[in-house]
C-alpha cells in the first residue's frame, strides 16, 4: 500500500504531466494563432476579402471598322445577357422557373444550356440567353433575391451599319465552339473559354488579334448568395484589391468607298453573284460584293434558329463568299491573255486577218462560235471586239498549252493572289503535266482549242480577274490586292500603315499592249462591240464580255437555243470585266452574275453602275467630258442606222414596185 506522501507526490507527478500536456496544446494553438493572424494574416486577411468579392471580366469593346472615307462601317453597341453562376445556385427548380418565366425559355432549355458547359468551373458563369429586352433586364434586377446566382451581363455587341452590304468581306463575330477552343489556344496562345467571341470570317477573323484589344476585370462584393451588393472603389476594408481597366482594340481604315459597295450591292440585289473593283495603280480593293448575303450583326446578336436555318439552306448558299470562294470558267475574258500568247510568240501578228464563221474543225470535232453565221476576216483588235471564237481557235490549233499557262500565270491565274482574306481559292490553270498527273492520259491539242476562249479546264475567280486586267490597264503592273489601309487606336495614333506592293511588271512588246488595250476599247465603244449597248455614259471603258458555260453544249442546237429559256441551273454565267478611263485609267471592276446567260447583258451593267459611280465621284469633270462625247456618238450612230433602213425600205418598195410593173406588162 502506498503512504499518503507518496500518493501524494504520484497525484502531482501526474498533475504536472498534464499540465505541461495543456500548456503545450495551449502553446501549439498559440503558435498556430500567431502563424494565422500575425505570419499569414494578410495573406488570409486577403482571403477572407476575396470570399466576399467575385471576380467579373470586362470584356474590351472591338476595335471599329472605318471606310476609306473614314464612314463607320463596323460599330459597338451594348447588349444584355442573362448569365447563371452555378457556385451561387441554390433552390434550382424555383430559380429555374423563375427564370424561364422571366425569359419565356423552357426549364429543358435552360438546364440543356447548363449541361452544355458542365465542365468549365462552377464560378464561371453560363450565358442563359443572349440579347435579352431592357423588360427581361429589369425584372431579374427586380427579382434578384429569388433569383440567386443569376445576373445580368452587360456584353458589347457588333452592329454593321449597312447590313447584308459587304457582309463576306467585313465577316462577322460569334462565340467559340468546343471544336474550336483547342485549335485557337494553340494559334493565338490565349486562354480562349466557351463564351468568348471571336472573329470567325473575313476581316474580322483575319484582322481579329488586332481587333479584339486585351479584357480587363473588376471586384465585385457579394452576399452567400452571389447576389451583388457594391462596386469596389476606395473602402479600406479591401485596400489593395484593384480593378484592371480593359483595353479596346484597335481601329481599321479599310481601302473599300463606301459608296461604291452600295451601288455594287444594289446592282447585284435580287440575283447570285460577285464585284471586284480595284485600283490599278496600287491594288487597293475599292469594293468588293457578293450575293445573296446574309446580316453579319445577328451573329453577334446571337443567331435564331430560325435564321440560321434560313442560311444553311438556302441553295444560293449566302454564306460563301463568291468573289474569292468560287472559281468558274471565265469564258471570253480569257481572250486578251490567248490573245497575249499568240502575239508574243509569233504565231499571229497585230495585222494577221483570219475569217470568222461559224465553225471550225479540228481532228473529227467541230468547235462553233458563238454566233451562227460569219464571213468577214477580222485582225485581233476586231476579234477582241466581237468576240469571234473562230480566230482564237485558228490561233491556239499551233500554240503549245504550257505557252499559254506561261501567259495567263503572269497576270496571277492559277494562284492565289496573296490578299489578307481566309479561304481564298487559286482558280486553275492547266498545263500538260497537271493533267497527267491528274488523269493519267496525255494533253489533247483539241482541249487547248476549249482554253483558248476561257472554258474546259480554266478556272477564275472574280478577284482574279479583276486583278488581271489591272494589269493590262497599267500595262504591266500586277499588284497584290489588300483591303486594310490604316491600324490605329482609339485615341486617334496611328499604329500601322500598309504599302502597294508590286508583285512583279510584266514586259510584252508594246505591239502586244497596244493590239489587245485597243481591241477592248472596241468592245465598248464600237457599235459592232459586244458592250456597245451596256456601257453608259461617261465612263470611257474598255473591257471584254464572257459566257461561262454551266454545262457543255451536246449540240449546234443546243449551243444557239435561247438561255433564258432553259431551267435556271443550265443557263450561263454572265461575266464582264473593263477598266476605266481608257486614255489614264484609275480602276479595274470584274464581275459575275451566275445563270444570268450573258456578259452584255447580266454582267456589264452592273459594273457599268460601279464604275459610273467612281467617275461621277472621283472623276466629275471627266465625266462630264465623256458623256457629252459618247451621246454624241450614239445619236450620230442611230442617225446613220435609221438612214441606212430607211433607204433599205425605200429601196425594197421600189423593187417591190418593179416587180408589180412587171407582171402587169406580162
Amino acid at each position: 500500500m502506498f503512504g499518503d506522501e507518496e500518493l501524494i507526490k504520484l497525484h502531482r507527478k501526474r498533475a504536472t504531466q498534464v499540465a505541461n500536456i495543456i500548456l503545450v496544446c495551449f502553446g501549439i494553438i498559440l503558435l498556430r494563432l500567431w502563424y494565422l493572424q500575425v505570419y499569414k494574416g494578410d495573406q488570409y486577411h486577403k482571403f477572407s476579402i476575396q470570399n466576399r468579392l467575385r471576380k467579373e471580366i470586362v470584356r474590351a469593346p472591338r476595335g471599329m471598322i472605318y471606310s476609306a472615307n473614314k464612314q463607320l462601317l463596323v460599330d459597338n453597341i451594348p447588349r444584355f445577357d442573362a448569365v447563371l453562376t452555378r457556385q451561387y445556385l441554390k433552390n434550382k427548380d424555383e430559380t429555374f422557373n423563375r427564370l424561364a418565366a422571366i425569359l419565356n425559355m423552357d426549364v429543358k432549355d435552360i438546364k440543356s444550356i447548363i449541361k452544355k458547359h458542365s465542365s468549365q468551373a462552377r464560378y464561371r458563369p453560363i450565358i442563359i440567353k443572349k440579347n435579352i429586352s431592357l423588360d427581361e433586364v429589369a425584372q431579374i434586377e427586380t427579382e434578384n433575391a429569388f433569383l440567386p446566382g443569376v445576373s445580368v451581363d452587360t456584353f458589347i455587341s457588333r452592329e454593321y451599319v449597312d447590313g447584308e452590304v459587304g457582309a463576306h468581306l467585313l465577316g462577322y463575330i460569334s462565340e467559340i465552339s468546343q471544336q474550336q477552343l483547342p485549335k485557337y489556344r494553340s494559334r493565338d496562345k490565349l486562354d480562349y473559354h466557351l463564351g468568348d467571341f471571336i472573329g470567325q470570317f473575313g476581316i474580322e477573323e483575319e484582322m481579329d488579334k488586332t481587333l479584339r484589344g486585351d479584357n480587363g476585370f473588376e471586384y465585385v462584393e457579394v452576399d452567400a448568395l452571389g447576389r451583388k451588393k457594391k462596386y469596389i472603389n476606395t473602402d479600406n476594408l479591401f485596400q489593395g484589391i484593384q480593378d484592371r481597366m480593359p483595353r479596346p482594340g484597335q481601329n481599321l481604315k479599310l481601302t473599300i468607298d463606301r459608296d461604291m459597295q452600295i451601288a455594287a450591292y444594289e446592282a447585284l440585289k435580287g440575283k447570285s453573284g460577285s464585284l471586284v473593283a480595284i485600283d490599278v495603280d496600287t491594288g487597293k480593293i475599292l469594293s468588293m460584293v457578293s450575293t445573296p448575303a446574309f446580316d453579319p450583326s445577328q451573329f453577334s446578336r446571337g443567331l435564331t434558329t430560325e435564321y440560321w436555318n434560313s442560311l444553311i439552306t438556302n441553295e444560293e448558299n449566302p454564306l460563301r463568299d463568291r468573289s474569292i470562294q468560287e472559281h468558274f470558267s471565265p469564258g471570253s475574258t480569257f481572250k486578251p491573255f490567248t490573245a497575249i500568247a499568240a502575239l508574243e510568240e509569233g504565231i499571229i501578228n497585230p495585222n494577221t486577218k483570219i475569217r470568222c464563221h461559224g465553225t471550225y474543225r479540228l481532228g473529227r470535232r467541230v468547235y462553233h462560235s458563238w454566233k451562227r453565221w460569219g464571213t468577214e476576216k477580222v485582225n485581233i483588235r476586231d476579234a477582241l471586239m466581237q468576240s469571234c471564237n473562230i480566230f482564237f481557235y485558228k490561233a491556239a490549233t499551233d500554240m503549245d498549252i504550257d505557252s499559254l499557262a506561261k501567259y495567263a500565270k503572269m497576270f496571277g491565274f492559277g494562284q492565289r493572289s496573296g490578299i489578307s482574306l481566309p479561304r481564298e481559292v487559286s482558280g486553275l490553270i492547266p498545263t500538260k503535266e497537271w493533267k497527267l498527273k491528274r488523269n493519267g492520259i496525255p494533253w489533247q491539242q483539241g482541249e487547248t482549242l476549249s482554253c483558248s476562249i476561257g472554258q474546259s479546264y480554266v478556272l477564275t475567280s472574280t478577284l482574279q480577274l479583276a486583278n488581271a486586267y489591272a494589269a493590262l490597264a497599267t500595262k504591266g503592273k500586277l499588284f497584290k490586292p489588300y483591303v486594310v489601309d490604316e491600324v490605329f487606336d482609339y485615341n486617334g495614333k496611328l499604329i500601322k500603315k500598309y504599302e502597294p506592293e508590286l508583285i512583279r511588271e510584266i514586259e510584252l512588246k508594246d505591239s502586244t499592249w497596244n493590239a489587245v488595250r485597243e481591241g477592248l476599247h472596241r468592245v465598248v465603244n464600237q457599235p459592232k462591240g459586244t458592250a456597245w449597248w451596256r456601257r453608259g455614259f461617261g465612263n470611257n471603258m474598255a473591257g471584254k464580255t464572257g459566257t461561262s458555260q454551266v454545262i457543255r453544249a451536246q449540240s449546234a442546237e443546243n449551243l444557239y437555243s435561247k438561255c433564258s429559256e432553259m431551267p435556271y441551273e443550265f443557263r450561263h454565267h454572265g461575266v464582264f470585266v473593263a477598266f476605266a478611263p481608257y486614255d489614264d485609267p484609275k480602276i479595274a471592276v470584274a464581275a459575275l452574275v451566275e445563270h444570268g446567260c450573258g456578259g452584255s447583258t447580266a454582267a456589264a451593267p452592273v459594273v457599268e453602275k460601279v464604275v459610273s459611280q467612281y467617275m461621277q465621284k472621283y472623276l466629275p469633270e471627266k465625266h462630264k467630258e465623256f458623256a457629252k462625247k459618247e451621246k454624241a456618238q450614239y445619236l450620230s450612230f442611230l442617225r446613220k442606222r435609221n438612214a441606212a433602213r430607211e433607204k433599205a425600205k425605200l429601196e425594197s418598195e421600189e423593187n417591190s414596185s418593179e416587180e408589180d410593173s412587171g407582171e402587169e406588162n406580162d
